[in-house]
């Protein structure tokens, strides 16, 4: 077990290192941020001033090596656009994201897994129809397009919840459903096909062959065997609404890590971007390898070398 975690901690550090390289590049295609925080009428000497201040005329591998030295040590550098550590910025918006993913996710978990479930043991009926319509549904839909209608349903026509903003239950449910009905979709789909493949082995007819009912067949055996693929796709769901959610706290006006990206992007702010690719990478790299060491609880037969 150790081995393994080493050689997947390892593995993730060159993922991060190449996730560093292709964000600072694709930055710097961008455009020159200078243009964009001076004022219209500085003078060519200010601007010139201003990239030396800044280090924007050094070449591009002595930038990316002054970002590289600065990350191992936690220094993002400072956002060109407030002025402070831009690490400092982006971990203060964490918890904000960490509370809508999280929120997605049950969202998700809650109406996914008891739909994929029903589907598949109810296979061919109006049920099951039902049930992958709607999975349907939920993964054509446009993110931007759910929220603005859920927002001039329940905040504009019936005014039940707030529109936009963090504060108590109400400002999440909104935004929660948005990006987490999306996620539903899939995970209604996977544990439908997962569950449809355990009830068809040989054990689950003879347990039912032995007088098992329905509810421990399916909660006891099935579900448990068929969990992996389950646990797999809630991982990487997991490390998507972390990282996807920009649509929807740009519409709901959430003050998480997505929008600050945002900001960061039109403003041509590096530090800022590059801070939160950096965190977001690093909890995804995370999420997949707890998921990974789960395994091994999930089915005995794992063994991680």
């Amino acid at each position: 077990m150790k081995t393994y975690v080493t050689r997947r901690l390892l593995q993730s550090l060159l993922v991060l290192f190449g996730v560093s390289f292709v964000v600072f590049f694709i930055l710097h295609l961008t455009g020159d941020p200078a243009l964009v925080l001076l004022p219209p009428d500085a003078s060519a000497e200010d601007v010139q001033r201003f990239r030396q201040v800044m280090g924007f005329n050094d070449p591009f591998v002595v930038q990316y090596g002054r970002f590289l030295s600065g990350a191992l040590r936690g220094d993002f550098g400072q956002s060109v656009r407030h002025g402070e550590s831009a690490f400092t910025l982006v971990v203060e918006r964490m918890p904000a994201t960490f509370e809508l993913a999280g929120a997605a996710l049950v969202v998700a978990l809650v109406l996914a897994i008891p739909a994929g479930i029903v589907s598949a043991v109810r296979r061919n009926t109006m049920l099951d129809y039902i049930s992958t319509v709607v999975a349907l549904l939920g993964q054509s839909m446009p993110t931007f397009w759910l929220g603005i209608m859920l927002i001039l349903v329940f905040s504009v026509q019936f005014n039940l919840l707030p529109s936009s903003g963090r504060g108590g239950l109400g400002h999440l449910i909104l935004p929660a459903i948005t990006l987490g009905l999306f996620t539903t979709a899939r995970i209604t789909r996977l544990t439908r096909s997962g569950m449809l493949e355990v009830l068809s082995q040989d054990y689950i007819r003879t347990a039912r062959a032995k007088g098992v009912g329905d509810p421990p067949v399916v909660w006891k055996h099935a579900l448990k065997n068929a969990a992996i693929p389950i646990v797999t796709i809630v991982g990487i769901e997991l490390g998507t609404l972390l990282g996807g959610s920009v649509i929807t706290e740009t519409i709901f006006a959430w003050p998480g890590v997505g929008r600050l990206s945002v900001q960061a992007i039109y403003n041509r702010d590096y530090p800022v971007v590059q801070a939160a690719v950096f965190l977001l990478s690093s909890t995804f790299v995370l999420v997949n390898l707890a998921v990974d060491v789960l395994y091994t609880y999930l089915d005995p037969r794992i063994r991680l070398r």
